[in-house]
């Protein structure tokens, strides 16, 4: 089960390395902004979704507690991406405060890609050393 986990963290930062690509994309799409990013939106909810059954199937695994906890944030993570838009949009199309906070999307994605970065990475070295990890816990 703990390759489980790991195959899906996987999956997790695939995703999240396409949702920097669909970005790029909308932003330089001729399209209306709305339809230009519905991708990039959907792949969104996508990945909330994906991060949730991360969370349980590190649960499951009886993945240590950092590792469920770090899943679990990237959920969280990805709602704040939601607020962040919806709080700079409340601010108007064009106004430098709504810039200025929608900036902090592409921060907070960062954040994304990092813990769940880290996420895989630390569940491939546990994977690989089963013991070693089963006596930390002990």
């Amino acid at each position: 089960m703990r390759k489980v986990f790991t195959g899906l963290a996987a999956l997790l930062l695939l995703a999240v390395i396409t949702q920097f690509y669909l970005a790029a994309s909308g932003a330089f799409d001729a399209a209306p902004i709305e339809e230009a990013f519905q991708p990039h939106r959907v792949l969104g909810y996508s990945i909330l979704a994906l991060a949730v059954v991360v969370t349980i199937a590190g649960a499951v695994a009886r993945m240590p507690g950092r590792l469920i906890g770090m899943a679990g944030l990237v959920a969280g993570l990805v709602l704040v991406q939601s607020l962040i838009r919806e709080v700079a949009k409340s601010f108007g199309d064009g106004s430098t405060v709504g810039h200025f906070v929608f900036g902090l999307h592409a921060l907070n994605a960062m954040l994304i890609v990092g813990v769940t970065g880290t996420i895989l990475r630390q569940s491939r070295q546990i994977s690989r050393n089963p013991a070693k990890t089963d006596q930390m816990a002990s």
